[in-house]
């Protein structure tokens, strides 16, 4: 691909994990790639790889108009955004506060939204652009102590479907990549909230069953490295015609096939069986 042709995407949440192992592969692929995230210092190797990178909080609207604003003056388009930036609030209903759970959808769906509105005129103009919004198996599946982070990823689900149906016409293509078990800064901050906000009360023993469920999903041989996930995205947006889903890592696609398969009190039966 040559440079002058090349695709420019952005990537946000990239200074970790699968938004760092995107960068990185939409590199190799030749795209002219563009990293945001909050910690600019988590983000000097893949300057130095030759990524562009940005400082942008997805909670902040400014940082991401002028993010945004950077790309175009910059490069003059913006052909692919992955909406990648997101995090795991976990712990009871019932200790959650309010103020955490509307963070909680601030990263994780309104942050989405905002950019994806941001960069939208500039896809209808030139008739082309790949939209790849990062869910998650628990859009599709449920646990106890994730509602607020399994609300987020139910919700980035069908907000990707509507958006899909919208924009089809413009020759935009809307995608949902769905990640099972990785290896990432997610689990163990998932596991950090549940404690901290669970762990001694009344929903203590709940929190102690989760966690062993967790650990054994994230164990030696049970995840996925992010580059699965990657390589997932990469072959998305070399489709000609890409699927709406992608299911990758570790136990992605059967868990979405059981619980496709199985009742929702049956599904209830297995969760909380896992969790004793």
């Amino acid at each position: 691909m040559e440079k002058a042709k090349a695709k420019v995407a952005l990537v946000t949440g990239a200074s970790s994990g699968i938004g760092k192992s995107t960068v990185t592969q939409l590199l190799n692929d030749g795209y002219i790639v563009y990293g945001a995230a909050r910690r600019l210092e988590k983000m000097t190797d893949l300057n130095a790889a030759g990524a562009h990178i940005l400082s942008m909080d997805v909670t902040d609207d400014k940082s991401m108009v002028d993010g945004i604003n950077t790309i175009i003056a910059q490069q003059g388009r913006l052909d692919i955004l992955v909406n990648n930036a997101g995090y795991g609030s976990y712990g009871a209903v019932e200790d959650v506060s309010i103020e955490e759970a509307k963070r909680q959808f601030e990263v994780n769906i309104f942050g989405v939204a905002r950019l994806t509105q941001l960069v939208l005129p500039y896809m209808r103009v030139n008739q082309f652009g790949k939209i790849v919004n990062i869910s998650s198996i628990g859009g599709k599946i449920y646990t106890p102590l994730g509602a607020w982070y399994h609300g987020t990823k139910h919700a980035l689900e069908g907000f990707s479907d509507c958006l899909r149906l919208e924009t089809k016409s413009f020759g935009i293509d809307v995608i949902i990549i769905e990640p099972g078990a990785i290896k990432t800064e997610w689990g163990d901050i998932a596991l950090n909230n549940m404690r901290q906000t669970s762990g001694k009360g009344a929903y203590k023993g709940v929190v102690s069953g989760t966690i062993k469920m967790f650990q054994n999903s994230y164990k030696k041989g049970s995840s996925s490295s992010p580059d699965i996930i990657a390589s997932a995205i990469s072959k998305a947006l070399k489709a000609k015609k890409p699927k709406t889903r992608y299911a990758a890592g570790a136990n992605a696609k059967p868990i979405i096939f059981l619980r496709w398969l199985l009742s929702d009190k049956i599904f209830d039966r297995v969760i909380l069986t896992m969790i004793k």
